[in-house]
């Protein structure tokens, strides 16, 4: 998906509080924003949390119903410096790249690609005749200096580590936890679960204190080391934590995400994650000049056109 959001200056990734050397309750409501006709929330980046780990970026879509025409539409828009990381819920997307793949990610499975020195990619929904249903979860990992300017790729997982605990069902989405690892090739150390329960449940779940960690509410609202959390609210964790306490008195589900504190500063604007403003403003340049990241092939949706990067120089990142 793509960040529409089209503020003038880049977001610094040290804007936010610093990452405490200790356990926190840090609620932070997510914000509403609208990608390809349809509603999300958006948790990171904020005001108050530029990043969790290596993710710089959580979108949460759905659930909702859509009529036949009205599903996701986002035209062939460019990245770099990220990865994009795509958990399906319900409901399916069809992804299309400049590296030529097309690919259906459905209930359960990953999409992640890796945009490297850059990467165009769109993202519709399967058929424009019926009506639809869906709940996903998108989020961007920053790249780190070594890698972000490796070459582009794109990899589907349909299949990922699920345990069962508590009367929770925990997907391993990215990471190590419960002693199984997700298949997704990430580059820096960090992990992101997905927490289920049909009914009541409990749960202590086993942390990394090297990590710092956030959950999002998806369905229902689930109890964090006693703390309600609703959909659509982010609590940040900090740092510190063994283990994690979980408890539901009816159907929820969360998402987890967590990993070591991101020691490079990172400056994040559109589409695009990069060091310093020039970077961004090259790329954006070259998008709109058809120039560096290739063409999508198939889309029904509109090429995105990068916006007015006026005055995007006058930010720079401290040293």
């Amino acid at each position: 998906m793509t960040n529409t959001e089209r503020q003038s200056a880049p977001s610094d990734s040290h804007d936010g509080k610093p990452c405490p050397g200790h356990p926190v309750l840090e609620r932070i409501e997510t914000r509403g924003a609208e990608v390809g006709l349809l509603p999300i929330h958006r948790a990171l980046p904020s005001r108050q949390r530029r990043m969790v780990g290596a993710w710089c970026f959580l979108d949460h879509a759905g659930p909702i119903d859509y009529a036949a025409g009205q599903g996701l539409r986002v035209g062939p828009h460019p990245h770099i410096g990220l990865q994009t990381f795509t958990w399906m819920i319900e409901g399916e997307i069809m992804h299309r790249d400049s590296l030529g793949y097309e690919q259906v990610i459905r209930p359960g499975q990953v999409n992640l690609m890796t945009a490297g020195r850059g990467i165009a990619h769109a993202e519709d929904e399967v058929s424009a005749t019926a009506p639809g249903r869906l709940h996903a979860v998108q989020l961007w990992i920053a790249l780190p200096e070594a890698e972000r300017h490796r070459a582009p790729s794109f990899r589907h997982y349909p299949d990922l580590p699920v345990i069962r605990e508590g009367g929770f069902r925990a997907t391993v989405l990215a990471g190590s936890a419960f002693g199984r690892t997700a298949p997704a090739e990430v580059f820096s150390p960090l992990v992101g679960l997905d927490l289920a329960a049909d009914g009541a449940a409990s749960l202590t779940l086993p942390l990394e204190p090297g990590f710092e960690y956030a959950v999002l509410g998806l369905i229902g609202e689930t109890r964090v080391e006693g703390e309600a959390l609703p959909p659509d609210t982010l609590l940040y964790l900090g740092l510190g934590r063994r283990e994690l306490k979980l408890q539901c008195g009816a159907a929820s589900r969360l998402v987890l995400i967590g990993g070591e504190p991101f020691g490079e500063e990172i400056l994040l604007w559109w589409n695009f994650v990069a060091r310093r403003p020039q970077e961004m403003e090259e790329a954006t340049l070259a998008w709109n000049g058809h120039r560096h990241f290739g063409e999508v092939k198939g889309s029904p949706s509109p090429r995105l056109v990068a916006p007015d990067i006026a005055g995007l120089h006058l930010r720079t990142a401290r040293p």
